[in-house]
């Protein structure tokens, strides 16, 4: 089977049977939507490929959200950047300011706890006011393509990683050469999400391949979109939290409701918890993390794209379940790999997806140039 999923009360598709030693009930509660073997994609065998494929465009056309297992990125890969990732948001705020994210059409560099409030609203007066009211609990750090002109990417240097000073306490490096090892802890960061940047943007055009195949238009329609690499690899940090922060204010989460911008998001989670996705009842309902499985979903210029025939659909991290001991939520880490068409493409409605007269089916959205779009978006949020 491509896809093993029940229905859960909200109408949301949810996998079954993924952990033997949970109680069936217990699966569909930490579950909620369509969990995909992403193998039978990358098998060659044509009924397997056109299976998978239909399944995973059915769980964008339902919940927005899928999680894919057997995918081609190892677990010891994203284990290193997981590991990269929580070293560098231990590092001392000064140090992580200097590689301060600048501009929308940049968009690359560190975001500070605080700063970012993400939201639909689109008016800057509301979204510092939001901000203001309700900040998101998280800092991020951004990096884009390499390469493109005018918008290098931020990346530490030796300077950020001082030998004289400790992280969590512990020295930096084990050799004599202070300098030595800093210069060789900045280059690993950048040579790990270098390299994690490039098997993201490969998985990107076998997922658009799979979602044009379950369209039925062209296997290769996406890839002339696809083949710049326009996106964005986010780490996240979410520092840890005071269960009262949450109590105190009922409205307080550590990232608001949303959607994403750009045509599908690939999201790795750590154990945590908190991640929850909106249901067509409008309700929200727990993504809990699956070991060994991406969390992917639709964005809005996919679902305006497909004239909404494919669902963007809202999604935030809330108050983690409780910890065993104590009164502090524990810190959590994600990375988010948001996929984008090239940004000089202009995106018409997908053919097939629209028919002028039918009520319901009519062309709902004018054209609109990639970049451009994402800017708009991405501007109204910081």
């Amino acid at each position: 089977m491509a896809a093993e999923t029940a229905v859960s009360k909200d109408s949301l598709h949810i996998p079954v049977r993924l952990y033997s030693f949970l109680p069936p009930i217990l699966e569909l509660i930490l579950t909620p939507t369509q969990l995909i073997d992403f193998s039978l994609v990358t098998s060659g065998v044509s009924t397997a490929k056109k299976e998978a494929a239909r399944a995973i465009l059915h769980g964008f056309t339902t919940a927005g959200f899928i999680y894919l297992k057997n995918h081609p990125i190892p677990p010891d890969v994203v284990d290193t950047v997981f590991a990269q990732s929580a070293r560098f948001f231990a590092r001392p705020k000064a140090q992580k300011e200097k590689l301060a994210w600048t501009t929308a059409k940049a968009n690359r560099g560190y975001t500070a706890l605080g700063k970012e409030k993400v939201t639909q609203l689109t008016d800057r007066e509301e979204v510092e006011k939001l901000r203001d009211d309700v900040p998101d609990l998280k800092e991020s750090f951004e990096i884009g393509r390499d390469g493109e002109e005018g918008y290098p990417n931020q990346w530490p240097d030796e300077k950020l990683y001082p030998h004289t000073e400790s992280l969590n306490g512990a020295p930096n490096g084990t050799s004599t050469n202070g300098i030595a090892d800093s210069e060789a802890e900045a280059k690993a960061f950048k040579t790990v999400m270098q390299d994690f940047f490039a098997r993201c943007q490969s998985l990107n055009v076998l997922i658009m391949r799979a979602i044009a195949l379950g369209l039925s238009i062209p296997e290769s329609f996406f890839d002339e979109y696809n083949d710049v690499g326009n996106n964005t690899l986010r780490l996240l940090h979410y520092p840890e939290v005071s269960k009262r922060v949450f109590a105190q204010n009922k409205a307080q989460v550590r990232a608001g409701a949303h959607t994403d911008y750009g045509s599908i998001t690939l999201l790795f989670q750590d154990s945590r918890g908190g991640l929850q996705v909106q249901s067509p009842e409008g309700t929200y309902v727990d993504a809990a993390p699956i070991p060994g499985t991406i969390v992917v979903n639709a964005a809005d210029m996919l679902a305006r794209w497909s004239n909404d025939v494919i669902k963007s659909t809202f999604h935030r991290v809330v108050e983690p379940p409780a910890p065993l001991e104590g009164e502090v939520h524990p810190p959590r880490y994600s990375v988010a790999y948001f996929c984008n068409p090239n940004f000089e493409k202009v995106i018409d409605t997908i053919p097939g997806t629209y028919e002028e007269g039918v009520p319901g089916r009519e062309k709902k959205y004018e054209r609109v140039k990639a970049g451009e779009y994402l800017m708009r978006r991405l501007e109204a949020t910081y």
